[in-house]
């Protein structure tokens, strides 16, 4: 039987993605220039990184992979337990320190960096979800 918490944290990041794909709508400008969709891109890129984080936190904790101190060692925990590459493992460790600004310094946030996030980073999240339910669901 499928773990009905690992499902439903994949598909609330799954969630979280479309709803950044909807607002960007392949425009830099809706990140740039519209306060609203603005905020909603990095919110929904904030909850994802949470959701992330909760899903490695949970999986470390189920498979017994050890006691992470902080969310980053969540993923080198599942990389060491080999659910995760190394790369996959580098690169959601990478948002921890996205979704750490996010968080507690907004005013520094980059809208560069979001940006490259956005274009080049999304599908990171759903190589980590998909990842966790073939091997951990």
């Amino acid at each position: 039987m499928a773990d009905d918490v690992i499902v439903n944290k994949a598909a609330s990041i799954e969630r979280c993605l479309q709803r950044i794909q909807d607002e960007y709508e392949g425009d830099r400008q809706n990140l740039v220039a519209n306060q609203t969709k603005q905020d909603a891109i990095i919110l929904n890129l904030q909850r994802a990184c949470e959701t992330a984080i909760d899903l490695a936190m949970y999986v470390v904790s189920r498979r017994k992979l050890g006691v992470p101190q902080d969310s980053r060692e969540a993923f080198a925990l599942l990389q060491a337990g080999s659910i995760l590459s190394a790369d996959l493992a580098q690169r959601m460790q990478r948002m921890v320190g996205f979704r750490n600004v996010a968080i507690h310094e907004y005013t520094r946030l980059n809208l560069e960096v979001i940006h490259s996030i956005i274009t080049k980073q999304l599908d990171d999240f759903r190589t980590f979800s998909s990842t966790i339910v073939k091997t951990c669901a």
